[in-house]
């Protein structure tokens, strides 16, 4: 029974539900960021390069061929506009990141040149001025 109880408080952790939630708004991101590489950035550099699309391109080490029993074994490619698109991917993943952070860092930063608000009296201080005015 004290397994499950200590296995209930680490899943209860803050940090735990904090990684939880950033890895599920990430693989969200991540797939925002692939759909706006592919969708909509990549179609007019493709147009762009001469019609181009980048998953196509690849380099057949060996064409496809049919065995001698007719079945069809598949020719063997290095897709490298994958590599291209996951690359571009990566960077712009790797911006918008960037950007996030500095835009979180720049308001952590105003909150600390905030000018901290008038202290007020401490507590001796008040006691001090009550005691004053008590031998009045």
């Amino acid at each position: 029974m004290a397994f499950f109880k200590d296995f209930k408080s680490f899943l209860m952790k803050g940090d735990i539900i904090n990684l939880a939630t950033a890895v599920i708004v990430g693989g969200a991101f991540g797939k925002i960021v692939t759909s706006f590489t592919n969708d909509i950035l990549m179609p007019p550099i493709g147009l762009m390069l001469g019609d181009v699309n980048f998953s196509d391109l690849k380099c057949v080490l060996k064409e496809a061929s049919t065995d001698a029993a007719g079945e069809v074994i598949p020719a063997v490619t290095v897709n490298y506009g994958n590599f291209i698109q996951m690359i571009i991917d990566f960077i712009i993943i790797g911006l918008c990141i960037f950007l996030v952070l500095k835009a979180y860092e720049k308001t952590k930063k105003k909150e600390e040149a905030a000018p901290a608000p008038p202290a007020g009296p401490t507590q001796e201080e008040l006691l001090t001025e009550i005691r004053d005015l008590l031998k009045k």
